[in-house]
């Protein structure tokens, strides 16, 4: 046999062994949306294959808005790319998956997966058949599902006495938010969302946008409850700097705060994860946009009685921009996952 031909079948005997480790992995829940949640799912793809993502439906901006505007259907944006982050190679069909029309008639700023994701579902009639379909096209590690298939909009209620509607509109109102809510009152949880969280071993909150991407789906009706009564580990990822018009100089306590308060006070997290290290050239934008390191406020953190778990958790890059790794964000829950279930 050549050396071609061995390398070959090396490689074929280690992907085979690996798919066969990771699909017995731990059974990991993850809950959020945005860009925080595709991040952590390509990261945590690399030690499970079990993996449900629960994604936040709230989104009324950019092209998810549009369609769901014009088309009626769930916003596909945030659920298209953890699709994409799930997929076991981001080959040409993944790059496709996330293409962005730039020009054209009605075509301009949609993506191709918002697209398809919104033709599948109006030929199945069901936007959860419409994304296990795309999964089978991807050929997707782990399952996507929106948190609910009620048309779910957000509201806020801020402490100046404003209501916002529209999760596009909230951050431009720039206040300090009360409360957020759901129009209507009450939103169904999808049953598969409940039983992933059941059956999970970890759940994973965050990170992302506080209010537009992790709490709104809190307040689907049954998720708090089901993250209360589930025997998984339980931890949220807090963001590294505060979002201008959300989280403003919000410490990591008002973070967890934020989370609790809108989980009615149950015990949904035993843990945090927070970033202990920043670039020394931290880029001048996020100070002209009045965004400012999560401070740790152990003092507060405490007595809360939540855990934290203190580590690098940036991205290498010259210019100074403060991004989640993916792999070290999945690493530090994964390995804190670890010990807990040790101890």
């Amino acid at each position: 046999m050549d050396m071609d031909n061995k390398k070959g079948n090396y490689s074929i005997l280690e992907k085979l062994y690996r798919r066969r480790k990771l699909n017995k992995g731990a059974k990991i829940v993850a809950i959020g949306g945005g860009t925080g949640l595709s991040m952590l799912l390509r990261g945590i793809k690399k030690y499970t294959n079990n993996i449900t993502a629960i994604v936040t439906v709230g989104d009324d901006g950019g092209s998810s808005g549009r369609l769901r505007e014009e088309m009626g259907i769930l916003p596909p944006g945030d659920i298209r790319n953890c699709i994409a982050a799930l997929a076991d190679d981001e080959d040409l069909i993944t790059k496709l998956f996330q293409y962005r029309f730039k020009n054209g008639e009605g075509l301009e700023g949609h993506s191709f997966g918002n697209l398809f994701l919104t033709a599948l579902c109006s030929i199945t009639g069901d936007m959860v058949r419409a994304v296990k379909e795309s999964s089978n096209v991807l050929n997707i590690r782990g399952v996507v599902l929106p948190a609910t298939l009620d048309d779910m909009k957000l509201a806020a209620k801020f402490e100046d006495g404003r209501v916002i509607h529209g999760e596009s509109n909230i951050p431009e109102a720039h206040g300090k938010i009360k409360m957020l809510f759901t129009e209507p009152e009450h939103c169904h949880a999808l049953p598969e969302a409940i039983a992933a969280i059941h059956d999970a071993d970890l759940i994973i909150l965050g990170p992302g946008s506080l209010y537009t991407s992790v709490i709104p789906n809190l307040l689907v009706d049954g998720i708090v409850e089901a993250i209360e009564n589930s025997h998984a580990k339980k931890i949220y990822v807090c963001n590294i700097m505060t979002q201008p018009g959300e989280t403003d100089n919000y410490s990591v306590a008002s973070h967890v705060n934020a989370l609790l308060t809108h989980a009615n006070g149950k015990k949904i997290i035993d843990a945090v994860l927070v970033n202990d290290s920043l670039p020394d050239n931290i880029s001048d934008g996020y100070a002209k946009s009045g965004s400012i390191p999560v401070r740790l406020d152990m003092e507060n953190i405490v007595p809360i009685g939540i855990e934290v778990v203190s580590q690098k958790l940036i991205l290498e890059n010259k210019q100074g921009l403060v991004r989640h790794s993916s792999h070290r964000v999945a690493r530090a829950v994964y390995y804190w996952y670890r010990r807990s279930v040790k101890r």
